[in-house]
């Protein structure tokens, strides 16, 4: 009777042991699972990138702007005296030369007057000539003392005061003729005329507003840089550089005209930190028209061999601006780096790199230090597509950069 309670207590050890053991080895098998699975997330794929290397060339240093087509010369015509207005001379939007016959004001009034002065003149130079005549028979006289010293006196004021009538009748008939001559209306100077602001048959005043001649060949931009880009400026233009300016047009997809900075302003405007400057064209083409708006660069300097990386390559962040340096071993490093300027494809490293070195240009986003990466393959642009153009070289002249 006492053998068989034993077998039963040491069945149910067995039990319990054989559900313990199982127990083990499902716990052991979940963290086997658990930690593999860990092992793999940390062993993260290679990040496929695009790569370029740091070269040595030439970056210009040049100013962006907006900017006007302002004209050298823009004159209203206004008539200088008044009547009917009888001709008109030009067309509208005809290029005329200095000097050339633009209207006419009816001319009979100021003709009329000049004939009454001419007439005046004759009648006061013969009265000139009777006194003349009178006062050298007069002196005669006075010689011998026969007549009175007053009446001598007398015969002379008269001359004067005929000498005087004749002067005035002259000057009279001059402003005559003058006014004729403003009647006749011409171009003050070369240019491009307007609409017609007036027609024949209305009568016009001193303050009525006839054409405006506006001088398109050549013509001037006016534009502002910052005060802190005037130093390089001036400094250039002090040593008698010729910087030269480009302008295109609003959207800044096309290139209207090259010029070159001609004027500095003399004062800065205190409400924007500005100063304004002024470029020449000779427009020949007449790409520019006047009151335009315009995008300018202004070609300060040129950079010299220094080191240039795809502007896409350099990154800004908590350790200020850096690139992703590719090592040998096919991982990348963070490198801390000094920009300068940068034309929008290329910018400057001052520091933190050399020439040579390769640095990740695309696919950043998920890049840390130590990462590992695999580089893209090279694609093929299809022929006659734009990327199968040759590249241009990153210090090509007249393109916009930041001033450093």
């Amino acid at each position: 009777m006492s053998e068989a309670p034993s077998t039963q207590v040491k069945q149910g050890r067995r039990g319990r042991l054989i559900i313990l053991v199982v127990l083990l080895v499902l716990v052991a098998l979940v963290l086997y699972h658990l930690l593999g699975r860990k092992k793999v997330q940390r062993g993260m794929p290679a990040q496929v990138v695009t790569v370029a290397a740091a070269t040595v060339g030439d970056m210009p240093q040049t100013l962006s702007a907006l900017g006007t087509v302002t004209p050298i010369t823009t004159v209203t015509v206004l008539p200088q005296l008044s009547g009917y207005l009888t001709a008109v001379g030009y067309q509208e939007g005809q290029d005329v030369a200095k000097g050339q016959f633009l209207a006419q004001i009816d001319p009979r009034q100021y003709e009329i007057s000049k004939q009454q002065a001419e007439a005046q003149l004759a009648k006061d130079q013969a009265a000139l000539a009777q006194a003349r005549a009178d006062l050298a028979r007069y002196a005669q006289l006075h010689q011998h003392q026969a007549i009175a010293e007053q009446t001598y006196a007398d015969q002379q004021f008269t001359v004067r005061q005929q000498e005087a009538a004749v002067k005035a009748d002259r000057a009279s008939i001059a402003q005559f003729e003058l006014d004729l001559a403003y009647a006749h209306i011409t171009a003050p100077v070369a240019g491009r005329v307007g609409l017609r602001l007036v027609d024949p048959g209305n009568y016009v005043t001193t303050s009525s507003q006839l054409v405006v001649i506006t001088t398109i060949k050549p013509t001037t931009v006016e534009f502002a840089v910052p005060q802190n880009a005037l130093g390089s400026v001036l400094q250039r233009v002090n040593a008698g550089a010729k910087l030269p300016v480009t302008v295109y047009n609003s959207d800044n997809t096309k290139q209207l005209a090259s010029g070159t900075l001609y004027a500095v302003g003399n004062q800065m405007a205190t409400s924007t930190g500005t100063v304004p400057l002024r470029a020449m064209f000779a427009n020949a083409d007449e790409a520019l028209f006047p009151n335009e708006f315009v995008n300018v660069r202004l070609l300060v300097d040129t950079l010299r061999h220094v080191v240039l990386v795809p502007t896409a390559a350099v990154q800004s962040g908590a350790p200020g601006d850096y690139v992703f340096l590719v090592n040998p071993n096919q991982t990348v490093s963070v490198r801390k780096v000094t920009v300068g300027p940068s034309d929008g494809r290329h910018t400057v490293i001052v520091a933190g790199l050399n020439a040579g070195q390769t640095v990740v240009t695309d696919g950043l986003d998920r890049l840390s230090d130590g990462a590992r990466i695999r580089l893209a393959p090279a694609q093929r642009p299809a022929p006659g597509s734009p990327a199968s153009a040759p590249a241009a070289t990153p210090a090509a002249p007249g393109s916009a950069a930041r001033a450093s």
